[in-house]
């Protein structure tokens, strides 16, 4: 190495060694501690919930702050979270080169970053849509940096499940924010988001156990073993099903929803039944991706579906 060069590996068990970074490397980690990929998704799930509420497009100005007001938010979390999971990020091979671990950047800046935008979000939300949203945006950075990563991360197998609730916050953000209130529909969408999680992450925790087992992580493979976590993945498919049908008989949703939704969600619980008969890493691997372009697709329905009825008696008698 060149006298320039230098040594991030900051107790790294894999020893990575990079060059001294760029300015561009450096704005990247930062970039990749706001989590950029599940930030879109977060982003996802929010924009029904704003045409639900609206009963149509709202405001320029309601959505556009909504949308980076929980995008802010959910970077925040994020970021909290790598500041959080730093230790134990550097002895999983999957989190082993994320920036923290790597020493490319310092703690103590990633928790500034984090302070800021939170910040941010905070100014967003109460200068262009009101108190409620942005307070449910900063309980949700609360709950997913202190409650789940401090808390639950680390002490109970269930972590998964008490801690889907900081990823599901985005309906409830942007239902609040055009209506001043938190609705039965918003919670429904956010339950869609609460069920879908630990089937989610109990797939990757199938295929990442001996990551889980280096950091001393209680991951329900870990503490109650594989084919316990299979059948809880199971059931967690089995119940997902119901709950994404439920805004078709609130008749927030219709058929243009419904239809696909309910197919989305039956191969979903054949992917957890197959897995839950065959313990196979492919399966696990399949079910884990699947499980994001579900949740993708679901949202992506959902806002159709919203967006056609809001068109008016024309649009839905096509519907």
């Amino acid at each position: 190495m060149t006298r320039q060069a230098r040594r991030f590996t900051a107790g790294n068990p894999l020893g990575a060694v990079v060059e001294r970074p760029s300015a561009a490397r450096v704005v990247a980690g930062y970039l990749e501690l706001t989590k950029p990929r599940i930030v879109l998704l977060i982003l996802m799930t929010g924009v029904p919930a704003l045409l639900m509420a609206a009963r149509g497009l709202p405001s320029a100005r309601v959505f556009w702050a909504t949308m980076i007001g929980t995008a802010l938010a959910a970077a925040s979390g994020s970021v909290f979270n790598h500041y959080v999971d730093r230790d134990i990020d550097r002895l999983m091979r999957r989190t082993a080169r994320r920036p923290l671990p790597l020493g490319l950047i310092a703690p103590q800046k990633a928790l500034a970053f984090a302070f800021l935008l939170a910040a941010l979000s905070w100014v967003v939300l109460t200068a262009w849509t009101n108190l409620l949203s942005a307070w449910i945006a900063v309980a949700s950075i609360v709950y997913y940096a202190v409650i789940y990563s401090m808390w639950l991360k680390r002490r109970t197998p269930q972590n998964i499940v008490i801690g889907g609730g900081a990823g599901a916050s985005a309906p409830l953000i942007a239902w609040a924010a055009v209506t001043g209130r938190v609705e039965l529909p918003a919670v429904i969408l956010a339950s869609i988001v609460f069920f879908w999680t630990p089937p989610h992450f109990w797939a990757l925790s199938l295929y990442r156990r001996e990551d889980y087992v280096r950091a001393g992580l209680p991951m329900l493979p870990v503490t109650h073993g594989e084919e316990e976590t299979r059948r809880q993945i199971a059931i967690y498919a089995v119940a997902l099903v119901p709950v994404t049908l439920l805004l078709v008989p609130l008749r927030v949703s219709g058929a243009l929803y419904g239809a696909p939704a309910l197919a989305l969600g039956l191969l979903f619980v054949y992917y957890a039944l197959r897995l839950l008969r065959t313990a196979s890493i492919p399966h696990a691997v399949h079910l884990f991706r699947f499980s994001i372009l579900y949740l993708f697709l679901i949202f992506a329905l959902l806002t159709v579906d919203a967006a056609v009825r809001a068109m008016g008696p024309a649009a839905m008698a096509l519907h």
